[in-house]
């Protein structure tokens, strides 16, 4: 057998629409038989820093048109609309560049392919950090990214580094770059399972495929732009590749396979995935059609021994950008400057929501609650106490110390969330739910004190939850994942920090809502919405 080179993910042409930032830091020069184009590395350091501002406020075109889609659907359900409503409307004001679309403004990824005729003399992730670090500096973005002092002590770097950054080589004179503000819930809800050649017949296919869908939930924010990657030369290049395929990277990939071992796209297999998704009932959050706006199924080579398979997705804050350094100067995908047009001129029809008034004592709000059944809207208006991850370690170990709960925690419901930086005028940052199923562990604990005992954050969560609700008089309410700025700009009056200040966006803070909106997921009684789906 001949010697043949196949390139892995021959991508077969790039229909990004980019605009251009600037001709400057770019020129050609000769080095003997070879023209290099140089690149100043500040440079990169404008690239990094435009592309992250841009994907932190604005979206892509095509996928604001599939949120549209969903409202002009008569298939879909009425929550469906809801959310893709409430989406379309979070889009229209994230774009005016002061709230970010989303409370959690994510990992900072840079995936690069560098040609062999491009120099830039400095180590490039330098440059691009120093981009990053500008915008999350400069913009109202929050610091995600916690850094370990040791195994267990950890502290918030304060400035959103460090970056994940990944440089290829590749050849030719051209720098080609992927962006991605990646944040916890999506990044959650990526899942490696080793499978074996049984799974590749067309029962087990489907049989797993139905079972595995269930294990995406809710919490990451759909409707999803979902990746299945089956395949691989390794763990990591199937989930390398799941990444990817999620941002639409691998749009373009071959449709069909080789002997070169070439990645391609399964069109049939996106359709049938699709359609399971659909008939999950899961929906866009809260029941309904559409819980994936898309699919793409990439197939891969791999060890006769070993059949890695990849699910991931990208969610409502669908933040992947594209972007490249050509001779002609440094481009930019273009994304839409105006989410406006994607709005229809009258809102869904929905039935009228429950008004809650929340400033009246705990015992009778958990009266009213228990009213209604599970799926009832509601509309929050009065006092929340804000606290997530760490904060709820913190009062955990008060409790463990012998020391009673701080009554904030049990006079008031509990948001689960962590805002981004508040804009010069504006009472709050963008501020939208967090994945509620992290602080299950504390939930019967805390409530057997009195506290958590109504709880409000998006996704779905465990049984325990549900059979503490129940044990202990309890509720969780679920809320829409993604339109954080919205809810910053109308619902929002006013935010205080009241404790562990030095936590930073970590610390419990008190804010005053009007109509946040809300659904009753888990009651008092044991019932649970997504629980009911699931059967």
């Amino acid at each position: 057998m001949e010697f043949q080179y196949q390139d892995p993910y021959p991508i077969l042409k790039d229909d990004t629409q980019y605009k251009k930032l600037t001709s400057d830091y770019v020129k050609v020069e000769q080095h003997g038989n070879r023209e290099i184009l140089t690149v100043d590395p500040k440079g990169l350091e404008l690239l990094a820093e435009h592309a992250l501002a841009d994907v932190s406020f604005m979206l892509r075109s095509s996928h604001l048109e599939k949120l549209r889609k969903i409202i002009d659907d008569p298939e879909a359900t009425d929550n469906d609309r809801f959310v893709a409503y409430n989406l379309l409307q979070n889009a229209a004001v994230a774009v005016e560049g002061a709230l970010p679309s989303c409370q959690d403004t994510g990992t900072a990824i840079c995936v690069a392919k560098k040609g062999e005729n491009v120099y830039t003399g400095v180590d490039d992730a330098e440059w691009i950090s120093k981009g990053i670090f500008n915008t999350y500096q400069n913009r109202n973005l929050r610091y995600s990214q916690v850094v370990p002092l040791t195994m267990f002590e950890e502290k918030n770097s304060g400035s959103n580094l460090p970056a994940q950054i990944d440089i290829y080589a590749d050849k030719g004179d051209t720098y080609k770059f992927l962006f991605l503000a990646k944040g916890g819930g999506s990044a959650n809800k990526t899942f490696l399972y080793q499978k074996t050649k049984s799974l590749l017949n067309e029962k087990s296919l489907d049989e797993f495929v139905r079972k595995t869908i269930l294990d995406l939930g809710t919490a990451a924010c759909p409707p999803y732009h979902l990746a299945l990657v089956i395949g691989g030369t390794s763990a990591e290049a199937n989930l390398a590749a799941v990444k990817k395929a999620s941002a639409g990277y691998y749009d373009n990939l071959p449709t069909e396979g080789n002997m070169g071992g070439q990645a391609f796209r399964d069109l049939e297999w996106e359709a049938r995935v699709q359609k399971i998704c659909q008939e999950s009932s899961i929906g866009a959050q809260f029941g309904g059609k559409y819980l994936t706006h898309d699919v793409r199924v990439i197939r891969l080579p791999r060890h006769a021994a070993s059949c890695p398979v990849g699910m991931g997705v990208s969610c409502s804050a669908d933040r992947n950008i594209k972007a490249k350094i050509t001779r002609d100067g440094i481009f930019l995908e273009q994304l839409e400057e105006n989410p406006k047009r994607f709005l229809p001129d009258t809102p869904p029809h929905l039935e009228e929501p429950v008004l809650v008034d929340l400033n009246r004592p705990m015992e009778e709000v958990l009266a009213e609650l228990s009213q209604y059944p599970i799926k009832t809207r509601l509309k929050l208006n009065g006092t929340l106490i804000v606290a997530r991850d760490i904060a709820h370690a913190k009062i955990k170990e008060i409790i463990d110390s012998g020391k009673p709960m701080p009554e904030y925690f049990k006079n008031h419901p509990v948001y689960y969330a962590g805002p981004a930086k508040t804009p010069d005028g504006m009472p709050s940052g963008s501020f939208g739910p967090t994945t509620a199923g992290r602080m299950d562990v504390y939930v019967d604990e805390f409530q057997s004190h009195g506290g958590s005992m109504i709880m409000l954050a998006k996704g779905n969560r465990s049984k325990e939850v549900t059979d503490a609700c129940a044990k202990h008089g309890g509720f969780y309410l679920g809320s829409i994942g993604g339109p954080a700025a919205i809810l910053a700009k109308e619902n929002i009056l006013n935010v205080e920090v009241v404790d562990f200040p030095e936590l930073g966006m970590e610390a419990v803070r008190k804010i005053e809502v009007k109509d946040f909106p809300a659904f009753i997921i888990t009651d008092d009684k044991g019932n649970d919405f997504f629980a009911s789906l699931a059967h």
